[in-house]
């Protein structure tokens, strides 16, 4: 295998004219340049250079190789670059997936503010559902997986996987606006509500249906779920023609039906725990702990889109609601 540094005097001294001239530019002793040219020879065994008056010039074969040594040089040089790049978090490719309601709430202005600082980091964003599993993560598909888990869980190792918390995302009552309770100002203990007929919006047995059915369990009663929907502006559709009342998670509330109010529950307060994973062997790279800054911030800004004794005003956003 021909020597980079080797291939580097050959051009060198092809370009300068001269042994001499070629260590002088490189910062050689001209004995030093002699002895890579022979080791050069000896391993192409053929002659590159040759006396030409007093001075040396290359043979056909050594016009060659150096001509092939510009574009090796060239190429090398390129290859150090885009490293640098990617080292520095300049240039890449970052997989990004999550789960609808962080999508619509933490996700876009995450990216946006990430594409201004890595601008040359192309972003493979990707909807996934459930939310309840780090299984991408673990299976080297993704580099930073948006997740509801309980802390029990992710305080439990998981192989190849780093959990950063992000929010803790608390579920607020949806009422039908002339519902008894709609115009109470202080948070409306659950237990109130034990008799209504309620709106379920997570039949899928999974870990915010969990959420709610332990609320529902704290609180002493089984609800009557009159209707069925995995989807939260649906349910919310049910809500405002007073079929009935729901909880939803905060992040759920990018858009607000306009037949519904939006209160503060307590006596429980549930809340799910969203947490960005991150695959182990990228974790250190300025492109992936540049994105979980921008998750982290993103989620800092948004800790609840919807106060819940202001009016709610219509978003520009439409999301699934499961999770």
């Amino acid at each position: 295998m021909l020597d980079v540094r080797r291939l580097r005097v050959l051009r060198s001294v092809v370009i300068s004219g001269s042994i001499s001239a070629a260590a002088a530019n490189l910062g050689y002793t001209p004995s030093a340049v002699s002895q890579q040219l022979a080791v050069l020879e000896k391993e192409v065994q053929i002659r590159l250079l040759e006396k030409a008056g007093r001075g040396i010039r290359p043979t056909a074969a050594g016009r060659l190789l150096a001509r092939h040594a510009d574009e090796i040089m060239s190429r090398i040089t390129a290859a150090e670059n885009e490293l640098a790049d990617l080292r520095a978090g300049r240039a890449g490719r970052l997989r990004v997936h999550y789960f609808a309601t962080a999508g619509a709430a933490l996700v876009p202005p995450a990216v946006a503010a990430y594409s201004a600082r890595y601008p040359g980091v192309k972003l493979d964003l990707r909807l996934h559902e459930p939310a309840y599993s780090v299984d991408h993560t673990i299976a080297g598909e993704t580099d930073i997986q948006l997740v509801v888990l309980e802390p029990e869980a992710a305080a439990r190792p998981m192989p190849g996987v780093i959990l950063v918390h992000l929010l803790d995302d608390p579920y607020q009552l949806v009422l039908p606006k002339d519902h008894r309770l709609a115009d109470q100002v202080e948070p409306i203990e659950l237990v109130e509500l034990a008799d209504d007929p309620w709106v379920d919006n997570e039949f899928a047995p999974a870990q915010c249906r969990q959420i709610m059915m332990d609320a529902f369990a704290a609180a002493g009663f089984v609800p009557n779920f009159v209707v069925e929907s995995d989807d939260y502006p649906t349910a919310q559709g049910f809500v405002a023609a007073s079929l009935g009342v729901t909880m939803l998670p905060s992040l759920g509330l990018g858009t607000v039906h306009p037949g519904v109010v939006v209160r503060p529950m307590t006596n429980p307060n549930p809340v799910r725990h969203i947490y960005a994973a991150v695959a182990d062997v990228v974790a250190e790279q300025p492109a992936v702990t540049g994105m979980v800054e921008a998750l982290k911030t993103a989620a800092t800004k948004n800790p609840n889109p919807n106060p819940p004794h202001i009016p709610q005003a219509q978003s520009t956003h439409a999301q699934r609601g499961s999770p």
